[in-house]
């Protein structure tokens, strides 16, 4: 091997080009030393054009504003690796050793040479190229022996701006700082459920051999797989890279100042780069739309379930080997798979003029089929919730006639259709299980087992009538003569609704009540709908009392409907 000769010319010309009238930092180099120290100091290398030996930097590019990097191969037959990865979109790449001229050496003559000639001898000759990338893939430059010289890493992203990643080593062999992939770098779906999938895949010999930290993290989205961890990270940033506050240090430009936010100066640098101040703040200060994308690292088991996925919804899934102590990685061969469909519902069959009970867990749904035998001009679908609401739709032959939530008691008249089939569909609510009862049928409403209802079912209670021992209230009837019982139950001072909603199963007759708590039963109907109402008085009340108020309507055949029920409290004082 030969030392190469005279490199502080290069170094000279190489800092006259990347950094004008700014004081030259030191090449790291692989001396192993130095190399430790410089790389703990990260600042050594921000928003420098030197790559430094051995190291994993990061860089962000403008769209269409090309970016060099630097490298320097001190001796001849050395071993060279450069890796670009790119995160947010495909790049183009290009390395190319550098032809400097003799005169750049340490043998020239004494008089150091212009500046702006020194520019004109790097920037003239294009140099050797010696590999060139266009794509999204992680891809290297890997050469086992090289000449010595300046070596020159030319990024250029077309389609936005753009983050991306770099690592140059002249000792490819010792240094792996990305972890290594097994034989088969594929991840393998090992079970399939409605809500989870599970993951395995062979491990790393890095952490295994060669005894390095290693960590596993699985990414999982439903879009498309990702060729690198920085891919990843990027997608699932809600802010622009750029707006990170860069350290001092760094010389800024009007044009950077623009992107920034600040108002650049009406010095014509923004014009001259076909852009204006307004267009560029609407173009980097929109937020990034947030994906549905999620990040788990879970040290270094290598095989994983993911839940609480939607059911037949199709999923990526990424697994990443991380290098704990360098924050490298590498990713293996993603996947994807459809999580099951929901178990199909078993569809219960709905009889004419029967009642149904039906019981619907937290957040599950119930299929009921209602098929009438004979020719009929409307259907009377009666729903009846025990608890809390439900979502009823129903469809005739396919077509939706209605969808509503309901709670307490609801009838539905449908218009009918020869030889057509209903299909009423439960949705069960997202507090606790649903227990309500179905009646759908063609029969005349006085032929039906339970009473018939008026549309409004709460009991009316007249302030004005209230004593210290007795209340009126009113209720409203219909055209059917139907039985009406009332029953009272003494309530304490804090008993509101909500404590009502939760200990009261609305289907639970007059049956389930005690004897004392029973105030009367009576028949009522009117044939004018206007005046089917009646009121009564209840008595024997005690003073500055609450009282719970409960009337149950009951049909011929002894099913029972029970109206809202009703707080009510006596006067203290008379």
């Amino acid at each position: 091997m030969r030392q190469c000769k005279g490199w502080s010319g290069v170094l000279l010309v190489l800092f006259g080009v990347i950094a004008v009238g700014s004081e030259a930092q030191k090449l790291p180099t692989r001396d192993e030393g130095l190399f430790q120290m410089q790389i703990r100091d990260k600042s050594l290398f921000h928003d420098s054009s030197v790559i430094p030996d051995g190291a994993e930097i990061s860089g962000y590019l403008f769209r269409d504003t090309p970016k060099r990097y630097y490298f320097v191969v001190e001796e001849d037959n050395t071993p060279l690796s450069v890796t670009v990865t790119p995160c947010d979109a495909p790049l183009e790449w290009k390395l190319t050793l550098q032809e400097l001229p003799e005169e750049a050496s340490g043998e020239a003559s004494g008089e150091p040479e212009p500046l702006d000639q020194q520019k004109q001898q790097v920037t003239v000759d294009e140099g050797t190229e010696l590999f060139t990338y266009k794509g999204n893939d992680v891809e290297s430059y890997v050469a086992t022996s090289t000449p010595s010289g300046l070596y020159q890493l030319e990024l250029l992203s077309t389609e936005k701006d753009s983050n991306f990643k770099v690592y140059a080593t002249t000792t490819p062999e010792s240094d792996q700082p990305y972890p290594e992939l097994p034989y088969d770098p594929r991840v393998d779906v090992t079970a399939l459920g409605r809500t989870t999938v599970t993951l395995a895949w062979k491990p790393t010999p890095t952490g295994s051999l060669m005894g390095q930290p290693v960590q596993y993290c699985v990414v999982i989205n439903k879009e498309h797989n990702f060729k690198s961890m920085c891919a990843a990270e990027a997608k699932m940033s809600t802010d622009d890279a750029f707006m990170l506050a860069p350290k001092p240090g760094r010389d800024f430009s009007p044009f950077d100042f623009v992107h920034f936010g600040f108002v650049s100066s009406d010095n014509g640098f923004g014009k001259d780069r076909g852009l204006t101040s307004n267009k560029i703040s609407r173009a980097y200060t929109a937020k990034l739309k947030v994906s549905d994308i999620q990040k788990v690292c879970i040290g270094n088991k290598n095989i994983f379930t993911v839940s609480d996925l939607k059911p037949d919804t199709q999923y990526y899934f990424d697994v990443f080997a991380v290098n704990s102590a360098t924050n490298t990685s590498t990713a293996y061969v993603g996947t994807f798979a459809r999580t099951k469909e929901e178990a199909r519902q078993k569809t219960v069959e709905l009889k004419d003029g029967k009642v149904s009970d039906v019981f619907i867990k937290r957040k599950g749904s119930k299929f009921l089929r209602f098929a009438p035998v004979s020719s009929h001009q409307r259907v009377t679908l009666f729903v009846h919730t025990c608890l809390d609401a439900v979502q009823v739709q129903v469809r005739r032959d396919g077509k939706l006639l209605l969808s509503q939530n309901v709670e307490g008691v609801r009838q539905f008249q449908l218009r009918g259709k020869p030889k057509a089939k209903y299909l009423i569909r439960l949705r069960g609510s997202r507090k606790g299980a649903s227990t309500l009862k179905v009646l759908a049928t063609t029969r005349p409403s006085s032929k039906q087992p339970f009473p018939s209802l008026p549309e409004d079912t709460r009991i009316k209670a007249f302030d004005k009538l209230r004593t210290c021992s007795s209340v009126t209230v009113a209720w409203l009837g219909t055209q059917d003569r139907n039985k009406y019982c009332i029953y009272r139950k003494e309530v304490a001072e804090n008993y509101g609704e909500e404590q009502r909603r939760r200990e009261q199963n609305q289907c639970a007759g007059p049956e389930t009540r005690r004897k004392s708590e029973k105030v009367l039963c009576k028949y009522f109907h009117s044939p004018n709908l206007q005046k089917a109402v009646t009121t009564e008085t209840i008595t024997g009340l005690e003073a500055g009392k609450s009282y719970q108020l409960d009337v149950y309507v009951v049909g011929h055949s002894g099913h029972s409907v029970k109206y809202q029920s009703k707080l009510v409290k006596t006067r203290k004082y008379c």
